[in-house]
């Protein structure tokens, strides 16, 4: 008779997962990597072995070994490698991580035989670093070995050990130093290590790669130039900032048809009716499959409606941050409308839309919290 399983109990899987080792890959700081194969669905992996270089600081990155793993299973983006599977064992300080396999050179190598694919790899890492940004994940160890491009061209970034998760400004604080490969920004000078200096190093490399190669075909070079500035107060703020200004640098070579525009039009200029002010600091989430499954959940929930109980969700679907806005009156078929677009329309069509609806937004009014007055007790 079959034993009874309660919530809470533990699971264990009979047979064990055997791999065939196939080659070593590098080593670093906090371990080694080798190259296995899993012979029963014929696919190589990328195998981490948690194996410290210096054995005094054991247990102080093995933290930052599980942090890597907490980050990388949070993470699903084509320009983001992948963790499939890892084992841990705390009681012993050990652990191996199995990553997706990135067949191919890392972005400096690359680029020495292939300077032709600069700009589609500028724009790569643009969209893997955009990603990471919104999901509030810095990786603070920006460097070439750490851009993987495969065979086919698709870039990968990996290596997120130093990763850290951000949630409050506190998080910002540069809380590692690393043996930087360029001239630190001016972000150092106030211990501050956040998306902007991200924007910085990202900058740096590619420039650094461009001037290497001799590359005479970049086509973002002023751009290039304010993500490299080193005050951040003339840098380039963000990767979604970048990503938007690239994307629209490009919509001149896309052609729209009148029922399109159309829709984006109504859409955009409902959602303005709606916001009335924006919080200083608040950002404009980018991920559109993400958006895409939000408009679908909320249309479900109200399409038998003609307009939306509370646009709230919707808003906030579109602006991450504090925003005032108007309750009630969005109509139900122009959202659906666009969601239609969404799902027809080519990726760069819809790249371009939520590119615009982003810069109408930032013609909205920004307010600031008043500061608090710490002689008043309530």
């Amino acid at each position: 008779m079959a034993s009874t399983i309660t919530p809470g109990s533990p699971i264990q899987f009979l047979r064990r997962r055997d791999y065939v080792y196939v080659k070593p890959l590098g080593s670093g700081a906090c371990g080694e990597t080798v190259l296995i194969r899993d012979d029963q669905i014929d696919s190589l992996f990328v195998c981490k072995k948690y194996s410290p270089i210096s054995e005094s600081m054991r247990q102080e990155l093995f933290k930052g070994f599980v942090r890597e793993i907490k980050l990388l299973h949070d993470v699903h983006h084509q320009n983001v490698v992948r963790v499939f599977n890892y084992y841990l064992y705390p009681e012993t300080l050990l652990g191996y991580i199995l990553m997706e396999y990135v067949n191919g050179l890392d972005i400096e190598e690359h680029l020495r035989s292939r300077p032709q694919d600069v700009n589609s790899l500028f724009l790569q890492a643009i969209d893997g670093f955009a990603y990471l940004e919104e999901s509030q994940i810095l990786h603070r160890d920006i460097r070439p070995a750490n851009l993987m491009v495969r065979e086919d061209g698709v870039l990968k970034i990996i290596d997120l050990g130093f990763g850290k998760r951000v949630q409050t400004s506190q998080d910002f604080d540069k809380s590692i130093s690393l043996n930087w490969w360029c001239e630190p920004p001016a972000d150092f000078a106030s211990d501050t290590y956040d998306h902007a200096t991200e924007v910085y190093f990202v900058g740096k490399l590619f420039q650094n790669l461009i001037r290497e190669n001799g590359i005479e075909q970049f086509k973002h070079v002023a751009l290039l130039e304010r993500m490299c500035k080193r005050n951040p107060d003339e840098r380039v703020g963000s990767f979604a900032d970048i990503r938007n200004e690239l994307t629209l640098s490009r919509s001149e070579d896309i052609d729209f048809e009148d029922h399109e525009l159309a829709t984006y039009r109504r859409f955009a200029e409902a959602v303005s009716r709606h916001i009335s002010k924006v919080k200083v600091g608040a950002k404009y989430p980018t991920d559109l499959d993400r958006l895409r499954a939000q408009l679908d959940e909320l249309y479900r929930n109200s399409m038998l409606e003609e307009t939306l109980p509370d646009c709230a969700p919707l808003l906030r679907a579109l602006v991450s941050g504090a925003f005032r806005y108007r309750k009630q009156g969005f109509p139900t078929w122009i959202l659906h409308e666009f969601i239609r677009f969404l799902r027809s329309a080519p990726i760069e069509k819809q790249r371009v839309a939520l590119a615009n609806l982003h810069a109408r937004l930032d013609a909205i009014e920004r307010y600031v919290d008043p500061p608090e007055n710490p002689d008043i007790p309530f």
